[in-house]
């Protein structure tokens, strides 16, 4: 699936990626090239020194993405303090912008832990077609979000400008496909590369622990 390319069609080339795995074996050492892969340029990372950065890149529109979200939710609140984690909206096609300044208005309104969830559902569950800037604006409205401040957050320098850090980012990490995760600003892995969401996780968790070690 390349990048650019991307459609909810090319989203189900990722269906596997939820099949479940096993539990790994003790001992397991995921193999370089094979389960991630180690970025050729370093990414620069937000995260404080000593503190280990993880990004979840996501896509509200995507199936998979909907379907990893509790997932990863759980995976979020079992982490220790030295690890640091982040999502980052992707945009792989122009129209996938409006949705990246969707989640950066709620982030900036501190409305993200409450309504982020409630995003997928309404595009998963309830059907609601929210991917241009008039509908997602009258969803915010229906949750209890102020019009006009929404819109005007919505529409500011600040979050225009963070929906395109967030693409410059994917870019830098070469994400492939979503959802996919991001490490230290050193290696990549994904549904695919690590043959499972619930691996990526895994995989993930390894290298958090290799890098802390100072490795």
């Amino acid at each position: 699936m390349k990048r650019r390319e991307f459609s909810v069609g090319a989203a189900s080339t990722l269906a596997a990626s939820f099949v479940a795995t096993p539990v790994l074996a003790q001992g397991f050492v995921p193999q370089r090239g094979a389960d991630y892969l180690p970025l050729e340029k370093p990414v620069s990372v937000e995260a404080a020194p000593g503190r280990v950065e993880v990004v979840e890149f996501f896509w509200y529109s995507c199936p998979h993405c909907n379907a990893f979200e509790p997932m990863f939710e759980q995976w979020k609140q079992r982490q220790p303090a030295h690890v640091a984690v982040k999502r980052v909206p992707v945009a792989f096609r122009p129209d996938f912008e409006p949705q990246q300044r969707l989640f950066y208005t709620l982030e900036t309104l501190g409305k993200l832990d409450e309504l982020h969830s409630k995003v997928f559902m309404a595009i998963h569950v309830e059907r609601q077609q929210i991917s241009r800037p008039e509908p997602i604006i009258a969803w915010a409205e229906k949750q209890g979000l102020d019009k006009a401040k929404f819109t005007e957050v919505y529409n500011s320098f600040s979050v225009v400008s963070k929906a395109k850090r967030a693409t410059q980012l994917q870019n830098e990490y070469k994400v492939q496909g979503v959802p996919s995760l991001g490490i230290a600003g050193r290696f990549y892995t994904d549904g695919t590369v690590a043959k499972g969401m619930p691996r990526a996780l895994q995989v993930t968790d390894y290298l958090v622990a290799e890098i802390h070690k100072g490795r």
